[in-house]
Formats: C-alpha cells, sequence, structure tokens
C-alpha cells in the first residue's frame, strides 16, 4: 500500500479546467436513493454519461488535458499527467465500444482510437513514480477490445491497434515486478524493473492479456502466468484481497485495510480477472459472497468518496475506488447465472445514478479532467454490463 503524497491535504481543493469545470459544477437534484433501479431509468443515465463524453471529447479526438490543473497534484512528474490523460481516453473509448451502435458515438470511438494509436506512448515519470502503468493497463483493455470489434476490422485499423497494443504489452512485460504484477509506484532501491505490485492492478489486465496473446501481440505465456499468481497469493480469509503480495499479509487492528471492508474496491476486480483466467476456485458461491459484502459494507466507499487523501477513508479506503470497484461488481455479476443478474444489477445502479451530476458526468477523487473522464467512463461501463444490447439505429 502507498499513501503517496498525503502531505498535499494541506493544499487547496483542487480545481477543474475548461468545458470539465463548467459541465461538471452542478450536483443533479435527486431524491432519496432507491433500493434498486429498472434497466431502463439506468439507460437514460447510461445515456447522458455517454452524452457528456461526446460534448466534451476535444477536436483531436482525446478527452480533457495532460498537465496539472489543481494543487492537490503537485509533486508527480510532468510525465505522469500524460499518463493520466491516455489512461482515462482508453477508458472513454472502451465506454463508448461498449455501449453499442449509434452514429455520433461511433464518429467519436473512431475519433477517440485515433487519438490513443497516435498519440506518443508513455514513458516512466521519475524514479518512484511510475503511473505511466495505467496507460499500458487500460490501453490494452480497450485496444484488445477493439481489435474483436467488427467495425475495425479493416487492414488500417487492424495494424494500427495491433501496433499500439504490443507497445502497451512491452511497457507492461518491462515492468512487471520480479513477483509477477504490476504497480504504479516503487521504493528505494530503486532499480529499472520496479519491486511493487498491487493486487487490482494486476487482475485488471488478466482477461486482456489472454486476449493479447490470442491476438499474437503476447508472444510470453509465463507473463500471464505469473500475472495470475500474483493475484493468487493476496487472496486473504474472510474473502478480502490483499492491496500486495507479501511473504506473510499481516493483518493489524480492527480498521486494516486487508480486512474486507478496506478490501471492498478489490475484490471484486481479483474475483473476476481469475475466474476469466481460468482460476476454477472461483465458484459462484465465492463470487456471491464477494457481491455480498461489497452492498453490506458499502458505506465505507460512500464515505471515502471525494476525500482528497488517498486511503485518508475508514478501512483505508480511497475515494478513487468507488467507480472502478463498481464496475468490476458489475463484472462479477456477470459471472453468476443469468437469472440472478438482474437482480443485483437493480441494486447496483442507484449506487452509480445518485452520485451523477446533471451534466451526466460524476467523479469520486479530485476533480482533474481525467478523474472526470475516467469517473463518467466507469460509470457508464458499469450501467452498460446490466443492459440489454442497444438496438441497431
Amino acid at each position: 500500500m502507498r499513501h503517496g503524497l498525503a502531505i498535499l491535504a494541506l493544499l487547496l481543493t483542487a480545481s477543474a479546467g475548461g468545458a470539465f469545470q463548467a459541465e461538471d459544477a452542478a450536483p443533479a437534484s435527486r431524491p432519496a436513493v432507491p433500493a434498486s433501479l429498472d434497466a431502463e431509468s439506468a439507460r437514460a443515465s447510461r445515456d447522458r454519461a455517454l452524452g457528456f463524453l461526446l460534448r466534451t471529447q476535444n477536436e483531436d479526438g482525446s478527452w480533457g488535458s495532460g498537465v496539472l490543473e489543481g494543487t492537490l497534484e503537485i509533486g508527480f512528474s510532468l510525465e505522469t499527467f500524460h499518463a493520466w490523460q491516455m489512461a482515462a481516453n482508453a477508458l472513454a473509448c472502451l465506454a463508448l465500444l461498449e455501449a453499442g451502435p449509434a452514429p455520433e458515438r461511433h464518429q467519436a470511438l473512431a475519433r477517440g482510437l485515433d487519438s490513443l494509436c497516435r498519440r506518443r506512448m508513455v514513458r516512466r515519470g521519475s524514479d518512484w513514480d511510475l503511473d505511466g502503468i495505467w496507460s499500458a493497463l487500460y490501453g490494452l483493455v480497450a485496444l484488445t477490445r477493439a481489435a474483436r470489434d467488427p467495425r475495425f476490422e479493416g487492414e488500417a485499423w487492424r495494424h494500427r491497434l495491433a501496433g499500439r497494443g504490443r507497445e502497451c504489452v512491452d511497457f507492461l512485460v518491462r515492468n512487471q515486478v520480479p513477483g509477477g504484477g504490476w504497480g504504479y509506484y516503487d521504493d528505494p532501491p530503486v532499480t529499472r524493473r520496479p519491486t511493487w505490485g498491487t493486487s487490482f492492478c494486476t487482475a485488471l489486465v488478466l482477461p486482456s492479456l489472454i486476449e493479447a496473446r490470442e491476438l499474437g501481440w503476447l508472444a510470453d505465456d509465463r507473463v500471464l502466468a505469473r500475472a495470475t499468481r500474483y493475484v493468487q497469493a493476496c487472496a486473504l480469509p474472510g474473502g478480502a484481497f490483499a492491496y500486495d503480495r507479501s511473504p506473510v499479509h499481516e493483518v493489524s487492528g480492527g480498521e486494516d485495510i486487508h480486512r474486507i471492508k478496506g478490501s471492498l474496491g478489490r475484490t471484486q476486480v481479483c474475483l473476476w480477472g481469475l475466474a476469466r483466467a481460468g482460476d476454477r476456485s472461483i465458484t459462484p458461491d465465492r463470487v456471491r459472497e464477494g457481491l455480498e459484502a461489497f452492498f453490506e459494507h458499502h458505506r465505507f466507499l460512500d464515505q471515502a468518496r471525494m476525500k482528497p487523501v488517498p486511503h485518508e477513508g475508514l478501512y483505508q479506503n480511497s475515494g478513487y475506488f468507488y467507480f472502478f470497484g463498481h464496475y468490476y461488481a458489475a463484472q462479477a455479476i456477470v459471472l453468476l447465472p443469468e437469472a440472478e443478474r438482474e437482480g443485483l444489477h437493480a441494486r447496483l445502479r442507484p449506487h452509480l445514478t445518485k452520485v451523477q451530476r446533471a451534466s451526466g458526468a460524476s467523479c469520486d477523487y479530485l476533480a482533474s479532467s481525467s478523474m472526470v473522464t475516467a469517473s463518467t467512463s466507469f460509470l457508464a461501463l458499469t450501467l452498460t454490463l446490466g443492459l440489454p444490447p442497444d438496438r441497431q439505429p
């Protein structure tokens, strides 16, 4: 676990810039949070989120900016802001990919993928700051998904997606920690290959590594095998997953991050990633237990959302786990028999729509354009997973 630059909490609250500041300013007025939400209401909220992405896309196909936008982010390397923007842009492309056919969405998606393939690849920002890993992780997720989409089967698109996809794979291979995972910071003594990984970074990319192998972008099966073992080694009794792999996982005190209430944003992605990687120990009952814990202890995600200091929340929850955790909870729901899914999606949806703003956007951590883009994309993705496919126009 890394608390990052917690001293930045002493500074002023960060402010978003440009179109994002105006679009994201006013929260939507809403009644008390319902216990469930039907699919058609969820579709309307999803479409509002996608509408925000369409309105705020830059002329070059990107979203947001790759520069420092607020005082709370002072101290990161300059490269990190480019990396965060690239990762958020990959999530926006993924949200449009999954949303179904519509001419204006397809145009925005094509421009977004063009930007994702055209802009320079990320680099390591500094000795300790490896936030470029987010660009490679979600870049690979979006690119493998696009490569399977019939709309991008043409030779020109195939070549571009494969080229950037292989660059993402190369970045991940070069920065896989000796234990098999991936992380976004590093500790002394600093080495070319970082030494610190996390369970959730590693788990989220397992299915995409399988796709990359099938597409011919990943040649070394050992990369996937090491990553799978890393996540498996993070599993703890009681359903939690440790933040990172340790020879001995120490749980100290009643409010430790490694307890299930501190693992709410990690458990679902780890279960989903391992299940998709073929781990037969991830049974439907284990997935159900993880989801029930997510709903039972959801208040700990609520109280951490938008807190400006990493791990400031109870059980050391961080604000930036809110939408991340909900998206992978929705992915975990899809692992269950079809008859169970709608009831669980209906329980999940209100936790997305209750924090959606009048513009269709949302945010869970600070207020930079990259975080607004990422949060809104996660919101759209989560709602889409529980919806019947959109009809062809």
